[in-house]
């Protein structure tokens, strides 16, 4: 098992290193840069002449290293993260991106993984019922159910929460924190009203993603269910509930395992729709915003950290896998 795990560290290195060179190419695929865009709106504004545009563009290009070829910049901008842990500067903000990340990250990925757990906790007993109860009626609501959250989209599903939130009690959710305690310190008030906050960004991340799983295990459970060893345990004696989860309910919950690779990246792309539609100060909003003005620093920042927890989440599962199936451990 050690051995199966060291492996998938060594891979972690050189997937790291091609993962920043794909976020700082990717954020510069787009034509033009920020340095244009900042200009082009001075000029709008009427408050600069063409010449002094252009000098102030070059010292900005310079400044910022804009002026060097793509392998240069990339080069000084690893040489930054790996000796000191800078991501460079946010042009947008004029902060280190390095601070903006502490700040946002970690708030990003409490919503994530609270969204994760809960669809973990919604899908594993409704996709072990359906299977045991294949074609039953609540078999039918599960499905239908299932499909509905597939097929709704996040964003409007956020929507019709708020609304429905505040035309029947008044409370209007928008933020992690509501007005009375944005600037207060913490306590245990300020700690419940995060807690309410959160609860519909968990709901909507959650949705889709407890949906899809529910399907998963559900097919996987049924197909274990009609196999040679279950009906030679059941012939047996063996008791419906210790049958169910000695062998087949292991056996099927593997896939499910496999999922966090993609589940986690899948709620974090989810989480930037509803932060934004919401409000909430996690990475969604900036990212957006870092893209559209050609933020290179603190879009390729963001892409690269979230890149790496997707990395890390992919890692977690193939741990997990070989921890609960002597067959991969073996094999």
């Amino acid at each position: 098992m050690l051995r199966i795990i060291g492996k998938r560290l060594l891979l972690v290195i050189p997937l790291l290193f091609i993962i920043s060179m794909l976020s700082f190419v990717i954020i510069q695929l787009p034509p033009g840069d920020y340095v244009e865009t900042y200009i082009l709106n001075l000029r709008q504004m009427g408050g600069i002449p063409f010449e002094d545009a252009y000098h102030l563009a070059d010292q900005l290009r310079e400044r910022y290293a804009l002026d060097k070829p793509l392998l240069v910049q990339y080069s000084i901008w690893m040489r930054h993260i790996v000796t000191k842990g800078d991501f460079g500067n946010s042009f947008t903000y004029d902060r280190p991106v390095t601070d903006i990340l502490r700040e946002r990250v970690p708030r990003t990925m409490a919503i994530t993984l609270a969204g994760v757990l809960l669809s973990w906790l919604i899908a594993v007993p409704i996709g072990i019922y359906s299977a045991v109860h294949q074609y039953s009626f609540s078999d039918y609501v599960f499905t239908f159910l299932g499909f509905v959250g597939l097929s709704f989209p996040a964003f409007l599903f956020a929507i019709v929460l708020v609304f429905i939130v505040f035309q029947y009690t008044g409370w209007a959710i928008t933020g992690i924190f509501s007005s009375a305690f944005e600037d207060a310190p913490w306590s245990l008030a300020k700690f419940w009203d995060m807690l309410k906050n959160m609860t519909i960004p968990m709901i909507v991340l959650s949705t889709s993603g407890a949906a899809a799983l529910i399907r998963i295990l559900r097919a996987t459970l049924l197909d274990e269910l009609k196999k040679q060893y279950v009906i030679t345990a059941r012939s047996k004696g063996l008791r419906e509930m210790r049958l169910l989860f000695k062998y087949p309910v292991r056996v099927a919950i593997n896939p499910l395992i496999s999922t966090i690779g993609w589940l986690l990246p899948a709620a974090v792309g989810g989480e930037i729709v509803v932060s934004q539609v919401l409000n909430l100060p996690t990475t969604g909003p900036i990212l957006l915003t870092s893209v559209l003005d050609q933020d290179m620093y603190l879009a390729g920042g963001i892409l690269f950290i979230l890149s790496s927890l997707t990395l890390v989440g992919t890692l977690i599962s193939d741990i997990l896998l070989v921890a609960v199936d002597p067959r991969i451990r073996f094999g």
